[in-house]
């Protein structure tokens, strides 16, 4: 069953914009003065299926907007590497990807 539910996430739909969309976030990790390392490549990858994955739960075959913008933080904090003076601060990895998706603007969809 489980694999089932895995496989069934990869039929959910990401409308081409919100690839987009994830790739802006992801980028917008690794241009952070803040950030030692952003995510790579691979956490657009991962943000993709979680938000797939999400999207599955909730009932729908499609990903939206808000799909991305709730898990961007959680799926690449452990992908982010802060600056040690930032991180003194109280910064973390998941602040940087949450503060990108709520300044980046989000592509119409469906």
């Amino acid at each position: 069953r489980f694999l089932a539910l895995q496989r069934a996430t990869e039929e959910v739909e990401l409308d081409p914009g919100l690839a987009e969309y994830i790739l802006v976030l992801v980028r917008a990790t690794r241009d952070d003065p803040r950030v030692e390392v952003g995510a790579s490549p691979r956490g657009s990858l991962a943000l993709q299926k979680v938000a797939r994955a999400r999207a599955l739960l909730a009932g729908r075959d499609f990903v939206v907007p808000d799909d991305i913008k709730a898990l961007a933080g959680p799926a690449l904090a452990h992908r982010v590497i802060v600056k040690p003076e930032p991180w003194i601060r109280g910064v973390r990895g998941g602040m940087s990807s949450a503060e990108s998706s709520s300044r980046t603007p989000v592509p119409k969809v469906r």
